[in-house]
């Protein structure tokens, strides 16, 4: 089994605290976000997770903490972006903070477990071609020795991300703009010795030496583990995402980046009081069990393939 720590917060960043709790007490509750009620009971002992892969703009309060994974395998997706914080509320300063926390974290971790997302792509006035190739490469030149890989996308509406980013006048980026963009952009990846992919999107772009992504990535578990995986395609995203299945241990409206393009959460109304009742000592991510709540215990298995499946596929 494959834990993501979270497709829908910065666990990192604003619940280390938690998520090292509930290692400890070898099982989390993850509230079903389609039917409130609902809970499901995942353990997170090493004989049946196989790996955990941790979403996160910053890293920095779980960097002195890492030695309390050392039973599990894991990496991180670490999104390393050019925006203000007219887009980035709260993310602390790219050159003195984040750039620097990326360094370390792979210094202590290893490039091969830090990947580099510089997503969502999209235009303004002020963030313009120009500007995302420029800073691209300022980024790509701090970063090129802290990891093997660049994972890059364009921004996806959803009702309320139109919403909280009307305020910044998003420019047309027609598919062919967006095929430029990434055409320089991988061009100058590979000049500082950086593969890139795509994350979730249509547009192929292999003639260029960009590949679709297995952000949750079987092959590199599979490398990392020095055993593959048996494992199929996560059928709950989108079509285009070609990540393998994971239990997702996080919940939505619960980020408190204040990123404006966030598909993950609702209202940063929402978002204070959702973090209100975040308790650390809780099972839950957010509040506690209640009533009317029904838990059920998540059959969970190894996805490693073992003597006898290999001798098999062998033959």
């Amino acid at each position: 089994m494959i834990i993501s720590a979270s497709r829908r917060t910065d666990i990192p960043t604003y619940y280390s605290e938690w998520f090292f709790n509930r290692i400890k007490a070898g099982y989390v509750l993850v509230r079903n976000p389609m039917h409130a009620h609902q809970i499901s009971k995942i353990s997170l002992t090493p004989d049946v997770v196989d790996g955990i892969v941790f979403w996160t703009k910053n890293p920095t309060p779980m960097l002195d903490k890492l030695h309390l994974l050392k039973d599990y395998t894991y990496y991180f997706q670490f999104t390393l972006n050019a925006y203000g914080q007219d887009v980035e509320a709260a993310i602390p300063s790219k050159n003195n903070q984040i750039v620097p926390a990326f360094q370390r974290l792979s210094d202590l971790i290893g490039p091969d477990r830090v990947i580099w997302r510089y997503d969502p792509i999209f235009l303004t006035q002020t963030y313009t071609p120009a500007y995302h190739t420029h800073y691209f490469e300022e980024l790509a030149k701090r970063l090129s020795r802290y990891t093997r890989k660049c994972t890059i996308s364009f921004l996806d509406f959803y009702r309320h991300t139109a919403r909280n980013m009307a305020g910044l006048s998003l420019q047309n980026f027609p598919l062919e703009m967006q095929e430029a963009l990434a055409k320089n952009l991988a061009e100058i990846a590979r000049s500082y010795g950086l593969k890139m992919d795509t994350c979730a999107e249509k547009m192929d772009l292999q003639q260029y030496g960009i590949e679709h992504a297995r952000c949750i990535d079987d092959r590199l578990f599979g490398k990392l583990l020095s055993c593959p995986l048996k494992v199929g395609k996560d059928k709950n995203q989108r079509l285009e995402c070609g990540c393998i299945e994971s239990m997702d241990i996080g919940a939505y409206s619960t980020c408190r980046n204040g990123c404006l393009y966030c598909y993950a959460n609702l209202s940063q109304k929402t978002v204070g009081a959702n973090a209100s009742k975040h308790n650390p000592h809780s099972p839950l991510l957010v509040g506690e069990v209640g009533p009317e709540d029904k838990i059920t215990e998540r059959k969970m298995y190894p996805c490693t393939m073992n003597q006898t499946q290999l001798e098999w596929i062998s033959t």
